[in-house]
């Protein structure tokens, strides 16, 4: 059966920085594996990790080998046992495929140099018929990691044939590894990073959507029928053109995210509005406010709590499945550096995740210490309040305020899977999303200007029996919405008994 649109909450991990379980200060397996409980408890269906696999670079994209684990992150054995303990307990595990390019080191590289009869000489792209220039990244031929040195990546020839099949081989691996159909042991996704046709655009990998990855998604679902691909569209755009010729599952609402990220009316109900209308029926888009390549929405909004639990409400109550980056849910901080062209500028971005309010506590993945200015300037510092300790025992704490959310969206079907209409179209900046389903009705409405608002909901709420759904008190007392009152950046979640 494939899984139902809507259903899913995914939370993104920046592998390297989660949880460190032996000492070394880098984020590793058996760590992530020991966290499963937070995640399900928080909420969380479905883990979305960074690649695993081995790379010149500290983020473990531009791999140098398919198959394998990045050995600072432990064995193929400890991702087996991580696999089977998020499965026990009814997490998914998606994985981040990036197989379009080769760091330097890959032996499809390293054994190709100047040799075009070499085995493997064609799964790579060249740009002379003696090998010596491998096709580069983005047209530059080596890129500075954030350990200064300059490492090559080169384009993978995705248009020959022995590539794909290649390709569509490692995937099933990774997919299905007992070749049964099962899944025991495998995957129950992919994410496909900077999903292109033409591959930068160049001409020179081209139709890849019917060519390359089509055969391989139609070779993935028929093992595994459930199996889901999300693709990050490489404009971050609205993703149409990867939902229908590109035949993923899901795509990222960038749009949508900017908008949520100003706290714009008029931008969410235009970005609402075209979200839905280019998905297909038995697509989706995964909503969002943070990844691994965004600025922190707390950096974004200035430290400004209120501003975060709205936009959090709005996330994850509007249509589609949302997706949460680590920390996101404690208000985690990090802006993009400025220091060239370097990896060092998104380690803002990819701070140790927040277990205790020591930052250098055991178990803290700060693989980034030392004298450099990603250290010396972190956002992140002991005892400021932003930890799973400092907020977990907090009511009103972000964490909880997630929490909740995330048990409201599982209890109301309608929240999950129901349709989506847009009320309060007035020039007021009251923010109103009905979602209705089953015979059920769910209502966002928030206050996103800076003096008090009243909804204006036209008649949609004539005849209804309102109820607030998050009221602490248990009484289910009715509610009026064209009388209540709410101050800027207040939120309210009402519903039908």
């Amino acid at each position: 059966m494939r899984a139902k649109a809507g259903e899913e909450v995914f939370y993104h991990v920046f592998f390297r920085s989660f949880r460190d379980s032996d000492g070394d200060r880098i984020g590793d397996l058996k760590g992530l594996t020991e966290k499963l409980d937070y995640l399900k408890d928080l909420g969380i269906t479905s883990i979305l990790l960074t690649p695993l696999q081995p790379s010149p670079y500290y983020h473990n994209y531009f791999a140098t080998d398919f198959e394998s684990i990045e050995p600072a992150y432990g064995t193929m054995q400890d991702y087996r046992a991580l696999l089977r303990a998020a499965h026990a307990c009814g997490l998914k595990v998606y994985l981040d495929m990036e197989i379009q390019y080769v760091g330097e080191g890959h032996p499809w590289w390293a054994q190709s140099l100047g040799k075009p009869g070499a085995p493997f000489a064609d799964f790579l792209i060249w740009r002379d018929p003696t090998h010596t220039e491998a096709e580069p990244f983005l047209n530059q031929a080596r890129w500075e990691g954030y350990d200064g040195r300059h490492i090559g990546i080169a384009m993978v020839n995705l248009n020959d044939a022995k590539v794909r099949d290649y390709f569509q081989r490692v995937l099933l691996q990774w997919a299905d590894p007992h070749g049964d159909g099962s899944g025991r042991d495998g995957a129950d996704g992919f994410r496909i990073d900077h999903m292109m046709d033409d591959l930068d655009n160049k001409g020179v990998a081209t139709r890849l959507f019917d060519t390359f990855w089509k055969p391989i998604f139609d070779a993935l679902r028929q093992r595994r029928p459930d199996f889901r691909i999300m693709a990050e569209q490489y404009d971050w755009g609205y993703g149409a053109d990867w939902l229908t010729r590109g035949h993923a599952d899901l795509v990222f609402a960038f749009p949508l995210r900017g908008a949520i990220g100003k706290l714009d009316k008029a931008e969410i109900v235009k970005a609402l509005r075209e979200t839905e209308r280019i998905t297909p029926a038995g697509k989706s888009q995964i909503v969002f406010l943070e990844n691994h390549d965004t600025d922190r929405l707390m950096s974004l909004l200035d430290g400004g709590a209120a501003k975060a639990r709205v936009a959090a409400a709005i996330m994850l109550l509007v249509r589609g499945e949302p997706l949460l980056y680590y920390g996101q849910e404690l208000g985690m901080r990090g802006v993009t550096g400025k220091a060239g062209m370097t990896d060092a500028n998104h380690i803002p971005l990819r701070e140790a995740m927040r277990w205790r309010a020591d930052l250098e506590a055991p178990g803290s993945a700060t693989w980034y210490r030392g004298d450099k200015p990603w250290w010396q300037q972190r956002y992140n510092r002991s005892g400021d309040g932003v930890s799973v300790q400092e907020q977990d025992a907090e009511p009103a704490s972000l964490l909880n305020w997630y929490r909740r959310l995330l048990a409201l969206r599982q209890a109301r079907p309608e929240l999950r899977r129901g349709d989506q209409r847009i009320l309060c179209e007035n020039d007021s900046q009251v923010l109103c999303v009905l979602r209705e389903g089953g015979g059920r009705r769910s209502l966002l409405v928030a206050n996103l200007g800076d003096r008090p608002a009243t909804p204006v909901l036209e008649d949609a709420s004539a005849g209804v029996t309102w109820v607030d759904l998050l009221d602490d008190t248990g009484k289910g007392n009715p509610v009026d919405p064209a009388a209540l009152s709410l101050p800027p950046m207040a939120v309210r979640i009402l519903g039908t008994p």
